[in-house]
């Protein structure tokens, strides 16, 4: 069985600075989750954008995500926070779960991972206890 996540919406709002500038945006998205983690989730970014003439590959997006299903069959909801770098070629990133933040069967899980691709599905690895 794959691991993957798929993008299910994406609302993306510039905050400061302009086109072809250095500038940051909000991005609100929803994901549906596959694999270990079954469930849908809530999620928001704070993506920055270096500007025109930037030679870098990767930009940098903090965020914090609310997943409301199972992992490995046990249900709740935890909150994991990730730090992602994203360019034309794809995103690769790591994420952790909050400490305290799991509910229900969750409650105690404690966990980090790893998602990456170039596509609106992408794979993601969890490793975890409970």
């Amino acid at each position: 069985m794959s691991d993957t996540f798929t993008m299910q919406s994406w609302d993306e709002r510039v905050v400061s600075g302009q086109e072809g500038a250095p500038r940051f945006a909000h991005a609100h998205a929803t994901f549906a989750y596959s694999g270990v983690i079954e469930g849908a989730s809530i999620c928001d970014y704070l993506l920055y954008y270096a500007g025109d003439g930037y030679e870098g590959d990767n930009q940098t997006a903090p965020g914090f995500e609310r997943i409301e299903g199972s992992v490995d069959g046990r249900k709740g909801s935890f909150v994991i926070r990730h730090e992602v770098g994203y360019s034309a070629h794809g995103v690769r990133g790591t994420f952790t779960v909050i400490p305290g933040s799991a509910t229900g069967e969750l409650a105690g899980l404690t966990g980090h991972g790893t998602v990456a691709g170039a596509s609106e599905t992408m794979n993601y690895t969890f490793e975890y206890t409970l």
